[in-house]
């Protein structure tokens, strides 16, 4: 990575940490990092397979269905789907895995480097009330709870803003009430018109 960067930049815009480990600053969650992944409702889930090929996966649920537990821990419930277990299975060999955290209206991404562990919801009840969520009843098969060893902000450059439908409802309620405030005259108007021609 860093012999990467050196050749492309030159260092010129200063020294690059070597690895990971090296940015101590970086491998603790604070009120700000806690905020965002509590007002998020998905991510992508990164791990790697036997054969050393990477494996990506969209993860959603209910917005803050990724918890942070403590400074360094995260975990989310892992509900039954299609059966596939590849993002399980892959976690089984190589326990290292990425996440990616979008928030697409602020052009902001939240990246992190983690160990997985994955846990039987029955072997930690406390945990799994914590996970769980009363909204959605489907089966919990696993927990996975995430072991931080490192996380960065990335350059919004590229990032192209992206709403969903609860967002833009949102942004668009004040229009309608406007709207609807102007028929409303609109309607009082031409009665009073009517009325004044008779």
């Amino acid at each position: 990575m860093l012999a990467e960067q050196q050749r492309l930049d030159g260092g010129a815009r200063g020294p690059r940490p070597a690895s990971l480990h090296e940015r101590h600053s970086f491998d603790r969650f604070t009120q700000s990092e806690a905020d965002f992944i509590a007002a998020r409702d998905s991510f992508y889930l990164s791990t790697v397979s036997e054969t050393g090929w990477p494996y990506i996966q969209h993860r959603g649920g209910p917005q803050g269905f990724l918890k942070v537990l403590d400074e360094r821990t995260l975990a989310f419930a892992d509900y039954r789907g299609n059966r596939q277990y590849i993002s399980a299975g892959n976690a089984t060999s190589n326990r290292r895995a990425c996440l990616f955290l979008m928030d697409y209206p602020n052009r902001a991404r939240l990246k992190m480097y983690v160990h997985i562990e994955t846990i039987a919801p029955e072997s930690d009840p406390d945990l799994l009330e914590v996970v769980a969520s009363a909204e959605y009843r489907a089966k919990i098969e696993r927990i996975f709870r995430l072991r931080l060893e490192g996380f960065d902000w990335n350059c919004p450059q590229h990032i192209r803003p992206r709403f969903t439908e609860q967002e833009i409802a949102g942004l668009v309620r004040p229009l309608q009430e406007r709207l609807a405030l102007l028929e409303s005259e609109n309607v009082r108007l031409r009665s009073r018109l009517e009325n004044s021609g008779e």
